[in-house]
């Protein structure tokens, strides 16, 4: 079965009944997105799946710093000059001021001319290091300046919000899904970012990666209420003379962060907070059991 759409096959848009109820799916953010429903209702699924994908296209079309003319393709070309935001860009920014401060300036959604210099497309080779302090003085989110109208970045920066955007996405349509449909629980999975908003009583089965057997779980988890974030660099990675390079860089050094863990996966109340927790957990290294501990939270650790 194809759910409701323009043009549902080119969206890879597709319904499945199940026999815990139903299972949507769809592609956006470069990931495949999935929406588990406990209900029995195919029309309420239909409705369900359809919000979910729109809210993840949308939240795609207006964030994604890869497509041209849209609101981050306006800030990142502005040359010097202040952009006009909305209220909702200004709260994601807001959120990723406080990941920089919170994280000591590791948590760089900035770090966009690093990013451009690390290329994990299988080329396995280390940009040069002039090539490096150049990029690194074009980083540093202390240099934005915003308002609550306003966003400023001086000439030469630019920003990439993928690190809070899918767990953005994920909170958002589980909210609005929630909201409009209290009374049935379900379960957003946006390329392994997730949310469970209302109480299942028992549980979602969630399957944790297994980072040296991809596509096959290590660990399985119930979820009945909340969500979860994995961090890791088990898919995108170079090695070069013999040495493994992740693709999780530190903006101070501009290289790979080094004794980073293969994967982290965090619970917690929602899926921003856990994608944050997790992406800082793996910034801190070899330290990053020990920085999770100090959270008060659930989590994986997957180690080489």
């Amino acid at each position: 079965m194809v759910a409701n759409s323009s043009n549902p096959q080119a969206n890879n848009i597709s319904l499945q009944p199940r026999e815990w109820g139903f299972l949507g799916s769809f592609t956006a953010m470069a990931s495949p997105c999935e929406v588990l429903m406990a209900l029995d209702d195919q029309h309420i699924a239909e409705q369900m799946l359809q919000l979910a994908f729109q809210e993840a296209k949308r939240i795609e079309q207006k964030f994604s710093r890869f497509i041209e003319g849209n609101l981050i393709w306006h800030v990142n070309h502005a040359n010097g000059v202040a952009k006009p935001i909305d209220a909702e860009t200004v709260h994601l920014l807001q959120f990723a001021q406080q990941c920089y401060q919170l994280s000591d300036g590791a948590f760089d959604i900035s770090a966009c001319p690093l990013m451009s210099l690390w290329r994990f497309d299988g080329k396995h080779s280390v940009p040069k290091h002039i090539d490096i302090t150049g990029a690194i003085e074009h980083v540093g989110l202390s240099q934005m300046t915003l308002s609550d109208s306003h966003v400023y970045l001086p000439s030469g920066m630019s920003i990439d919000l993928g690190g809070i955007g899918k767990e953005y996405a994920v909170d958002k349509t589980a909210q609005m899904i929630a909201k409009q449909w209290p009374d049935h629980s379900v379960l957003v999975n946006f390329g392994g970012d997730i949310a469970c908003p209302i109480t299942k009583s028992d549980g979602w089965q969630v399957g944790i990666e297994n980072p040296q057997q991809l596509d096959n779980a290590a660990a399985l988890l119930t979820i009945r209420q909340g969500a979860l974030a994995t961090s890791g660099t088990t898919r995108r990675y170079i090695e070069v003379e013999g040495k493994r390079y992740g693709h999780i860089i530190n903006p101070k050094t501009g290289y790979p962060v080094e004794q980073a863990p293969l994967s982290v996966t965090v619970l917690a109340p929602n899926c921003v907070m856990a994608g944050m927790l997790a992406t800082m957990s793996m910034l801190k290294g070899s330290d990053a059991e020990a920085f999770l501990q100090q959270q008060g939270v659930d989590f994986n650790v997957f180690r080489g």
